[in-house]
């Protein structure tokens, strides 16, 4: 059998291998996608971010076991930060869920963000779809460590999980703009520490800025490393669907996520076809010398490129 066979049969071997190629950019990927998207679209995508440390790996680990009680097929996707000096990565996260790497029914992934900024790899989206035609009910996208601007995720899940820590900072870390306007579901992990009590009471002061009609963000405290009320927060998850399907927000958000997948594609091909064209005739080189120089300007070198292209 092909591996698109074996992919739609469930293989995890066939699964991993496409999940490589599409990080390599191999266009034998992208046709494989090409031919297999009808099969995707029934996957609910769950996106957990949130500062480094905040146990977003172990929280990811004990909500896909709550999922395989109920006998369901999950996905994990992992990013972890690249070097900017060495191109490498550890991918340390996929060896706190090691225990889940023998379930037939968990596929995880490590990924490194290779020096794509917002919090996830550029990978993500097309591991998303094969794990979509892998099977699997559910995908969580767990992203790197973030910090008060890195919101990608928003634009790759149906519903993202805030995984926040007791003690980060202060009172006025609750509320900044960014980071903290995404989440659909709050979780306070390690509530066992001190200061619990006082980020949710935070956490609920911020919320209480924003209007809210039928929905609004819950705040769970829950301790992944004592696996205490992890089947709450679930429930808090599966309810945000709930609520997303019954007044059909999750299509748009799909028409949402999708628009944003394409223009980036686009952006993405046309900057590589614009850089390719301008470089081979050292005109960006010849360009920036002339600027220096003060012979011409940022703004007429860049309509000259543009021309360049248009022109062809």
């Amino acid at each position: 059998m092909n591996i698109e066979e074996r992919l739609l049969e469930g293989s995890k071997r066939a699964c991993g291998r496409l999940i490589t190629m599409l990080e390599n950019n191999e266009k034998e990927a992208i046709d494989i996608l090409k031919k297999l998207y009808k099969e995707s679209g029934k996957a609910y995508v769950i996106g957990i971010t949130g500062p480094p440390g905040a146990g977003k790996s172990t929280l990811t680990d004990k909500l896909t076991k709550e999922l395989r009680k109920q006998g369901k097929k999950v996905g994990i996707v992992a990013v972890d930060p690249t070097s900017p000096f060495s191109g490498g990565a550890i991918l340390g996260d996929r060896i706190r869920m090691s225990d889940l790497a023998l379930d037939k029914d968990v596929f995880i992934r490590s990924m490194g963000t290779r020096g794509s900024l917002g919090g996830m790899s550029k990978a993500t989206w097309g591991a998303i779809k094969v794990l979509d035609i892998f099977g699997c009910d559910y995908i969580f996208i767990e992203t790197v460590g973030v910090g008060q601007s890195e919101v990608d995720i928003v634009k790759t899940a149906d519903t993202v999980l805030m995984v926040m820590v007791p003690n980060l900072g202060d009172d006025i870390q609750a509320i900044k703009a960014g980071i903290m306007e995404i989440a659909d579901v709050f979780a306070i992990n390690k509530s066992d520490l001190d200061g619990a009590d006082k980020t949710k009471v935070e956490i609920e002061m911020n919320l209480d800025l924003n209007e809210y009609s039928d929905y609004r963000p819950p705040v769970i405290k829950v301790s992944a490393g004592q696996n205490k009320d992890i089947d709450i927060l679930l429930e808090k998850i599966l309810e945000h669907r709930g609520y997303l399907e019954k007044n059909n927000e999750l299509e748009k958000i799909r028409i949402r996520n999708n628009k944003l997948e394409i223009l980036k594609m686009v952006e993405e091909d046309l900057m590589k076809l614009i850089l390719d064209k301008a470089v081979k005739e050292d005109l960006i080189e010849n360009l920036a010398r002339e600027v220096t120089l003060r012979e011409t300007d940022p703004y007429t070198a860049r309509d000259e490129i543009i021309q360049l292209i248009t022109n062809n």
